[in-house]
């Protein structure tokens, strides 16, 4: 079986973490590791990871000696990590029990280096919002497309083959588009990011997520285009327009 390094960032998380570490415990492939990076959080969060580190040798906790993001502390976990895959879960996020398996089996299947799958919406008690991202999409996303927003890509969806990039490391950003940042690094030497549109992920909806936060989220967007890849203006104003109408849309 291939070996599965899963990587999560923890910040304030001890309302969630425990459901999210039982989602991974329930999946039928079972060659994993987790690897969790606290950010400081000023909750229970680091003492209920140690209280499962102990129960579970499979988990592998740090913690960041300053505030200092998700990228930072997911980029922590990864540099630890051996797994042949990465997967990405977010610490109040869930996985259906089949996700790394059907996963696995999709990308060893079709040599794919980079793939994601559809998600269901919950809300932050956990009740389904009969809402699907993604589950109706195209097979594969170039840079072009990702550009555009033509597919939501959520990060605790994501699964890498590692051996097929040589530095999968978030850019140091804030403002929930880092990982964005890296599907870009990743796509532009002519990969795809191929979907698996199976609802095999639960995105929570929190109230205080930085991701929940529409025009903060839009500036950071442009300034991706700007900054980050250095588009055009004119070039940076369409796939603006592409971003916004999917947002708006979906």
């Amino acid at each position: 079986m291939p070996y599965i390094s899963i990587i999560t960032p923890t910040f304030n998380s001890s309302k969630f973490i425990i459901e999210t570490y039982k989602s991974i415990l329930s999946q039928t492939l079972n060659s994993w590791e987790w690897l969790v990076t606290d950010d400081c959080s000023q909750d229970s969060t680091w003492k209920i990871l140690n209280e499962i580190k102990k129960k579970d040798k499979r988990i592998k906790i740090w913690r960041n000696k300053t505030n200092s993001g998700p990228a930072k502390a997911r980029n922590n976990s990864i540099s630890n990590s051996i797994g042949e895959y990465i997967a990405f879960i977010d610490a109040d996020d869930l996985w259906v029990p089949e996700k790394l398996e059907k996963q696995v089996e999709f990308m060893s299947g079709k040599k794919i280096n980079i793939s994601f799958t559809a998600y269901e919406i919950i809300s932050e008690n956990g009740n389904s919002l009969n809402k699907y991202i993604d589950h109706k999409n195209a097979d594969s996303f170039s840079y072009e497309d990702m550009l555009r927003k033509k597919a939501t890509l959520g990060c605790s969806t994501v699964m890498l083959k590692r051996k097929a990039f040589d530095d999968i490391k978030m850019p140091l950003l804030r403002g929930g588009v880092e990982d964005y940042a890296l599907w870009l690094k990743l796509l532009k030497n002519k990969e795809k990011a191929y979907l698996l549109n199976l609802p095999l992920t639960k995105y929570r909806i929190v109230s205080n997520s930085i991701s929940r936060n529409k025009i903060k989220k839009a500036k950071m967007q442009w300034y991706i285009y700007r900054n980050f890849e250095k588009l055009s203006i004119l070039k940076s104003i369409e796939c603006f327009l592409f971003y916004a109408f999917r947002a708006i849309t979906r």
